[in-house]
């Protein structure tokens, strides 16, 4: 095992290089475009033996990669933002195919307007179409999070497509140290794909219908994807027992900091989450007793772990570095129905921070902090449900540019 200095998209490119993928078809878009670059050199000098082949599009692209992986080889793509949305026709398509395709998306905040730092909307559009989702912290976690995906979806009560996620520029080009196994430890790990698709029976999630007609067939076919999403739940755990064993690494649903005897919690994904933890315990040596959760399975969504571990807390802040336009943040709706019908369930804050790549500051913590705090007590109708997280400073260069542009 050595350990290199690598960027986000190094590590995933790693990632698909030891799973010795067989077939990776791929259009570049920024932020993802060093991860294709890097498996093309490879390929070229003879290091990795696979077949890789630029497309017209990302519709193409993820079409391609769902076709070959249904003929039964091992497939990658890459993408990201509006590449994402360019190709999401083929999300459902592919997903109800029932094939174990890994992809990678490196988030980037979507037009208009248009911006190449990252927030999530991109990956979060998708999490209805059948794919699993993985969100990833660190460029470690990306590389390891590439070998377990494969061993996810290739399993018989599974095999629906996966996304990894990374955020763009914070992660994909942020070098970190960063263990890059031996690939016979690996291949202990992660053998080679044995496609087992077929038409099976009704007890088991795995049927297959490319074509049918009337509800009756089609909601046959779509609640068997919902199973084997469910089914995912078990097999992860299983796959992340197994991973420790083999690379000493643990990765679960969810990951808590500081969260054992936490009051307070924030609950965030990605990269960002390095900032609250900072924040966190910042907020331990002030003598608050704080805490982070955070969300790394999106899709299936781990409620009970999630349940379990919210329930009884004071007060709980859901980070949502998206926005889902009149509604307010994405994973704050989903955390409050885990937490609907538990008695002990805590007041719940919504906030939405780090849009576009926008930096969530300390301060802008301490103010999430105090507002935790500060809700206790007050009624239910006076909690504000949602709040963008913007300082003062922000707000008087916004005005500033807004007075350039009036004058323009």
């Amino acid at each position: 095992m050595e350990r290199e200095m690598l960027t986000g998209n190094a590590a995933a490119a790693w990632g698909v290089r030891l799973a010795e993928v067989d077939y990776i078809p791929v259009y570049p878009v920024t932020p993802q475009t060093e991860i294709i670059e890097t498996l093309a050199k490879w390929i070229s000098n003879g290091d990795m033996d696979s077949k890789l082949v630029t497309m017209d599009s990302e519709h193409s692209m993820i079409t391609a990669a769902g076709a070959a992986s249904a003929t039964g080889v091992r497939a990658f793509t890459a993408t990201s933002s509006q590449g994402l949305m360019y190709g999401f026709e083929m999300f459902y398509t592919v997903a109800g195919w029932r094939v174990p395709l890994v992809m990678v998306n490196v988030s980037r905040g979507l037009s208009s307007p248009i911006t190449l730092e990252p927030d999530h909307n991109d990956v979060l559009a998708a999490r209805d179409s059948g794919f699993l989702q993985i969100h990833c912290e660190t460029c470690q976690e990306v590389l390891d999070s590439l070998l377990m995906a494969y061993r996810l979806v290739e399993d018989e009560r599974v095999l629906l497509p996966v996304i990894v996620n990374m955020d763009g520029f914070y992660l994909s080009f942020t070098r970190e140290p960063v263990e890059v196994p031996e690939l016979e430890t690996v291949r202990k790990f992660l053998p080679p794909y044995q496609p087992r698709h077929a038409f099976f029976k009704a007890s088991q999630p795995m049927a297959q219908g490319v074509a049918v007609l009337g509800g009756s067939m089609y909601s046959y076919f779509k609640y068997q994807m919902h199973l084997a999403s469910q089914n995912a739940l078990e097999v992860y755990k299983e796959v992340c027992g197994e991973f420790e064993k083999a690379f000493g690494r643990n990765y679960d649903t969810i990951e808590g900091y500081m969260l054992d005897d936490a009051e307070y919690v924030l609950v965030m994904t990605n990269s960002f989450s390095t900032l609250g933890k900072a924040a966190v315990k910042k907020a331990r040596e002030g003598g608050i007793k704080a805490g982070l959760l955070r969300l790394r399975l999106l899709r299936p969504f781990p409620v009970k772990d999630i349940t379990g571990a919210l329930k009884g807390r004071r007060a709980v802040a859901v980070i949502d570095q998206n926005i889902s336009i009149g509604k307010g943040g994405i994973l704050h709706s989903e955390i409050a129905s885990c937490l609907y019908n538990e008695k002990r369930r805590p007041r719940l804050l919504s906030f939405i921070g780090g849009l576009g790549g926008k930096n969530i500051s300390p301060g802008e913590f301490e103010f999430i902090f105090d507002k935790m705090i500060k809700v206790k007590g007050v009624e239910e109708e006076e909690v504000e449900t949602s709040q963008l997280l913007y300082t003062e400073e922000e707000w008087k260069e916004m005005a500033r540019l807004k007075g350039i542009a009036g004058k323009g």
